[in-house]
């Protein structure tokens, strides 16, 4: 079956996912959780084939290491993605939502209700806990998928991709072809080309994806092409919590989006402090770019050559700023309006980094390993969008919806509410219905 067919057949099932009841797509999340649990060996095996080939990549100099990393999926890290999956049962469910209500005139109400996107596209790169984690929210929120993996990723995909489905086909009433999965570039390009079947495409990757993906379709597109997250010392920044954070936001897991990869620190801090906080990052494993001043406080490996670069491992740019204003021009200059954070214990600095940082998740005194959908409490996300559409920042469940009016009438014609004798509209607000 060739990528238009499967879309269609897609674009099908996602009508008959808008009207499911939600203890169907409940009882789709639960089957989906104890079929993953079950058939876990078989997906890490899959797993170690996919590892074993990257591996020799990476040593051949043909891929980075970060993305061995983003492709390792350990029995822990499965079991974090099951345990998301279970835990989306207990969401509320976002579909049927009352958004507004108001009354046009008696007996002629207006509701805006929250209702499934659609059929949806989903390109990324390597991470194949993906899989289960966007299976999971397009089942809670109605929607119909077609994924498209990485070629690295491909055995670890297959594998996710058949017990999902297998478990899925176990629920009554729940479509075909609502979970798909494609495999070839051309695949990918053939699927950007039918704006007449998808509804949203959604790209998780690096900048040059996203790049290839708006340049090749007229379908709307969410996500974000990098992670330049920011962290901004103070000068009233307390030492220890410093040290703390930002040890956390570049070594806890580097490869990610949302791991630090730029640090500015206030020229008032105290030099004392400067130098004990690279050094501190030094000795857990991060390697420093700066220019002079910055390899006065402790060793670098040379100059930033561009400030807008996502490391993606243990290397970090640092900075010395003015004040808080220089901090942040820096980070709407040189950041991807991901996540930055400030550190410090003034308020009136924390509420202006707040309001002029233009990113999708702006932090005080936190790490910025926080922007993830799971840990917002979404269950899980489909990716990061750091742009300004209907869903900005982790999009978990209500990312994946969008809204319709439905205006309940007795009979009211537009000839009456016009002319000379027109009645008038109430525009009253009302309860739900």
């Amino acid at each position: 079956m060739n990528v238009s067919e499967i879309a269609a057949k897609a674009k099908e099932a996602s009508y008959v996912l808008a009207a499911l009841p939600p203890e169907a797509k409940d009882r789709a999340l639960n089957a989906m959780a104890c079929a993953l649990r079950v058939h876990a060996d078989e997906i890490l095996q899959a797993n170690q084939l996919d590892l074993q080939a990257t591996k020799e990549a990476v040593e051949a100099g043909k891929m980075k290491p970060a993305l061995y990393e983003r492709l390792k999926l350990t029995r822990d890290k499965l079991e974090t993605v099951i345990r998301g999956v279970e835990e989306m049962v207990e969401l509320p469910d976002p579909v049927g939502q009352v958004l507004s209500a108001t009354e046009l005139d008696e007996g002629l109400n207006l509701y805006k209700i929250s209702c499934p996107i659609g059929l949806i596209g989903v390109i990324f790169e390597a991470r194949p806990d993906v899989v289960p984690q966007i299976a999971a929210l397009t089942a809670k929120s109605g929607n119909a998928v077609v994924l498209k993996g990485g070629k690295e990723a491909q055995h670890t995909n297959d594998a996710l991709a058949k017990v999902l489905q297998n478990a899925l086909s176990t629920v009554p009433g729940y479509p075909p072809y609502a979970l798909n999965l494609i495999h070839s570039r051309e695949e990918s390009a053939q699927m950007l080309a039918l704006d007449k079947y998808f509804d949203l495409i959604i790209p998780r990757g690096g900048n040059s994806l996203l790049a290839y993906v708006k340049a090749n379709t007229k379908i709307p597109v969410l996500g974000h092409a990098d992670g330049v997250c920011h962290i901004y010392v103070a000068r009233s920044a307390d030492l220890q919590m410093t040290k703390q954070i930002c040890t956390d936001a570049k070594t806890q897991y580097p490869s990610a989006c949302n791991s630090v990869e730029t640090l500015l620190l206030d020229e008032a801090w105290p030099e004392p402090f400067k130098k004990d906080l690279l050094e501190h990052l030094v000795k857990h494993g991060v390697e420093l770019f700066g220019g002079e001043d910055i390899a006065k406080l402790a060793p670098v490996s040379g100059p930033v050559a561009d400030w807008h670069t996502e490391y993606g491992e243990k290397k970090l740019s640092v900075k010395q700023v003015k004040n808080i204003l220089e901090a942040v021009e820096h980070i709407n200059r040189y950041g991807s309006h991901h996540t930055d954070c400030i550190l410090t214990a003034n308020h009136d600095e924390v509420q202006v980094f707040m309001d002029l940082v233009d990113s999708a998740g702006v932090y005080h005194n936190a790490s910025t390993r926080f922007a993830d959908g799971y840990r917002y409490g979404f269950g899980a996300e489909v990716g990061i969008s750091t742009g300004k559409t209907h869903a900005r920042g982790p999009v978990g469940l209500v990312g994946l919806t969008i809204y319709k009016y439905k205006l309940y009438g007795n009979g009211q014609i537009v000839a009456d509410y016009v002319g000379p004798n027109a009645k008038p509209f109430t525009h009253r607000k009302l309860g739900s219905k």
